[in-house]
């Protein structure tokens, strides 16, 4: 054991090969799962201006609430190591997934700011513990297939959030109590969660493993890596938050085209995803994000001297086609980092969930001292930073598919029990 309270990087006998049934059902489950978590998100996101009405809260207070989702999972990410070491991966992601998508029911139930707050900081640990739980199954999944799979497992989550937000959008639009949209959410996502974690991997450490520590400071690896993650966060926050308001201000277009550049940019972004895994098998993780980092610059330039609307609804496609495949490769990174995959990968998602927190206000305060253009060159700049820093996402190389084994990187002792 080191002095840190970390695992000392022991060599381990590689992880013992399943069939390729088996790998394919699992690939497929911890999609569902990717899928499940991304909904709750996409559902509650819909529902915070009734929440708002309900509470009757000022905005700076409703700003102040959000705040706390970042600041639970930021605590709790780390037990999640330590959780999937007790009970093994699938038992923890079950239970994990459960209490994120009961969670979703709790914020419309909250009278008054402070049980909002309460309710949101609730909302934040339950989501983040399930985040790396289900990202650290996701990384030990593609070891097993001997492929990419990352970066389709978080376009299946955005393609949750859209489908979440769409249901939402309807709920909001029919004028049906929050209380009752999200406790029928909440328990249907609970009841499709529990299904889909039915088929993933069922890993479990050796006996003599020591467990994760309870709290511990991310790796420095997972710093340089969350780095990353953070530039390509930081660009979505500011294209999902300011993009319809930057076509709107700056270029004078209506609501609903300036809603568009919204719409483009998340819809790039989910394809991106989607269809990430193929192009990071052929040319790897390296090449891909430096490809995407030259896509999201361009995008940046677009943006930053468009003087019509086309152009920019252009740049915010670019910039979502480019970061697309950043986050799932940065997990992906963390997770073959070193002897402690899910220390690691808490340690990134905090960065990346940071990034995400502080990217909307930091806009807007660039915006008030210089102007929305002078934003938006900022995020230009910080897409160069993924061309030049890809490098750090480099993972080891895998072996052929039907379930060889990857080189061991004592995450776990392999055994595996259906």
């Amino acid at each position: 054991m080191a002095g840190n309270g970390v695992p000392d990087a022991t060599p381990r006998a590689p992880h013992p090969p399943l069939p390729h049934r088996r790998l394919r059902r699992a690939r497929w489950a911890v999609a569902a799962v990717f899928l499940v978590h991304g909904s709750v998100t996409g559902t509650f996101a819909t529902r915070i201006p009734w929440i708002q009405e309900h509470t009757g809260i000022p905005p700076g207070q409703l700003g102040l609430a959000l705040a706390f989702p970042a600041i639970g999972a930021s605590l709790a990410m780390p037990l999640a190591g330590r959780i999937s070491h007790r009970f093994g991966t699938r038992t923890a992601l079950r239970g994990l997934l459960a209490l994120w998508t009961l969670a979703l029911a709790l914020p419309a139930l909250s009278p008054g700011l402070f049980t909002l707050c309460g309710a949101l900081l609730v909302y934040g640990a339950t989501s983040g513990t399930a985040d790396v739980a289900m990202n650290a199954l996701g990384v030990q999944t593609e070891d097993r297939l001997g492929r990419p799979i990352m970066s389709g497992l978080h376009g299946m989550w955005s393609a949750g959030a859209l489908l979440g937000s769409a249901a939402g959008t309807v709920a909001a639009h029919t004028g049906t109590d929050a209380r009752l949209h999200l406790a029928g959410a909440a328990l249907v996502l609970t009841a499709l969660g529990a299904l889909a974690c039915q088929g993933v991997l069922d890993l479990r450490t050796a006996p003599e493993e020591h467990p994760p520590p309870r709290f511990a400071l991310p790796p420095r690896s997972a710093l340089v890596i969350g780095a990353i993650g953070f530039c390509a966060v930081f660009a979505e926050g500011a294209a999902l938050d300011w993009s319809a308001v930057y076509l709107h201000d700056r270029l004078g277009t209506d609501a609903g085209l300036a809603a568009a550049s919204t719409t483009a940019f998340s819809c790039t972004m989910a394809a991106a995803r989607l269809a990430g895994d193929r192009v990071v098998a052929r040319f790897g993780p390296v090449r891909t994000v430096r490809a995407g980092g030259v896509l999201a610059t361009a995008g940046g330039l677009l943006i930053v001297t468009a003087g019509r609307p086309a152009p920019a609804l252009a740049g915010f496609a670019l910039v979502g086609m480019g970061i697309a495949v950043v986050v799932p490769l940065a997990f992906a990174a963390a997770g073959h980092s070193g002897p402690a995959p899910s220390q690691a990968i808490a340690g990134v998602a905090t960065i990346t969930y940071t990034s995400g927190l502080i990217a909307p206000s930091a806009i807007g305060g660039i915006a008030q001292a210089t102007s929305l253009t002078g934003s938006f060159a900022l995020v230009t700049v910080l897409t160069c930073g993924l061309v030049a820093g890809a490098r750090v996402l480099r993972v080891p190389s895998r072996t052929a598919p039907h379930g060889a084994p990857a080189a061991a990187r004592g995450t776990d002792s392999g055994l595996e029990r259906s």
